[in-house]
């Protein structure tokens, strides 16, 4: 396959929902090149003013026919709410080929479920991609069903590193990928908040306290990802016995704090679970 970005297809592609994560996607598809946005089609059920605004943002084409997004597209995004999905691609039955790819961004869903519900033996790849793709920083998983081929998996990983990085899986890892990444920004900032929430209390400007916040998380992850050390081992060099951050290490452990995350993910990729089985 050419390295070219607007190589990623010769055809369209066709995305059914119109929430955060088509945004972030059309951003990343349309910035990058990936795709003329002329050959991308948009389509949710019930608001236009929503489709409106993509098309005038981005360029591409808007409308609540989902039939036709669906004829038209050989790579067909499916973005809809969970709930929403078994009526959505039932309808679709004997309108989805075996030629095209459906990618789908459904929490919980199968790749077999969604095989089933449309009645096409057709390539699926199911993703799980999160909210910091709107700012082109996500972290996806992604697993495929036996219909997918290597070009399928090409076309796939160039889509999701529009907006961030991509990892193969399997996909019975799929849920617990959901509750740590998936989920993951939603506990960061809860974390945030409880931070610029103590400089506040302790008399700091709050946006004082919320740019020291930030800086302390974005410089924390940069050295992560540069020295590649272990979290415990920067922990340890930052702890001084004695110390201030020792003191406060000690009040995180007094309430559980790492039992308490884990759990969280934990719950959230259970949660997952029970959102797929209630569909079986």
């Amino acid at each position: 396959m050419s390295n070219q970005a607007t190589a990623i297809t010769e055809g369209r592609i066709g995305f059914l929902g119109a929430g955060s994560i088509v945004e972030a996607m059309l951003s990343g598809i349309v910035k990058k090149g990936l795709l003329p946005s002329e050959r991308i089609s948009v389509s949710n059920r019930n608001n236009m003013e929503r489709l409106k605004q993509l098309a005038n943002d981005y360029g591409v084409t808007a409308t609540q026919d989902k039939f036709e997004v669906a004829r038209s597209s050989d790579i067909l995004i499916l973005a809809i709410k969970p709930k929403d999905a078994a009526e959505a691609l039932q309808d679709l039955r004997g309108i989805v080929r075996s030629d095209q790819l459906v990618i789908s961004v459904v929490a919980g869903v199968s790749t077999s479920l969604i095989g089933e519900w449309l009645g096409a033996e057709c390539p699926i790849i199911r993703t799980m991609p999160n909210t910091s793709s709107a700012v082109g920083l996500s972290a996806t998983g992604l697993s495929a069903n036996p219909f997918v081929q290597e070009e399928h998996r090409e076309l796939a990983t160039k889509l999701f590193e529009a907006i961030g990085t991509v990892y193969e899986v399997a996909e019975e890892e799929l849920d617990i990928i959901t509750g740590l990444s998936g989920s993951g920004p939603a506990y960061i900032y809860y974390l945030v908040e409880a931070m610029m929430g103590a400089g506040a209390t302790a008399g700091l400007d709050r946006e004082m306290a919320r740019q020291l916040t930030l800086q302390t998380v974005i410089g924390a992850a940069h050295m992560l990802l540069d020295t590649r050390e272990e979290p415990s081992l920067l922990r340890q060099k930052v702890t001084s016995p004695g110390g201030t951050t020792q003191a406060g290490l000690e009040v995180l452990e007094a309430y559980q704090f790492q039992e308490a995350v884990t759990a969280a993910i934990l719950r959230a990729a259970e949660r997952s679970r029970e959102m797929g089985a209630q569909y079986q």
